[in-house]
């Protein structure tokens, strides 16, 4: 008996995932977070952490 409410609860939260991830609002929010990783690191002048921090011996560059 539990373990049918705990799986119809979970398929609920799954269908409020997906609802949520692929709802009108969201749509131009994913866009910009899908572009970041393209975007490039000093685009607003601000210098990434990889910049900043100095490399420590054996760690690779």
């Amino acid at each position: 008996m539990i373990s049918g409410i705990v799986t119809a609860a979970f398929v609920v939260v799954f269908i409020g995932i997906v609802w949520w991830a692929y709802s009108r609002g969201n749509k131009q929010r994913f866009e910009d977070a899908g572009r970041l990783p393209f975007e490039e690191d000093d685009a607003q002048g601000i210098p990434s952490q990889r910049d900043i921090t100095p490399a420590k011996q054996g760690d690779k560059q």
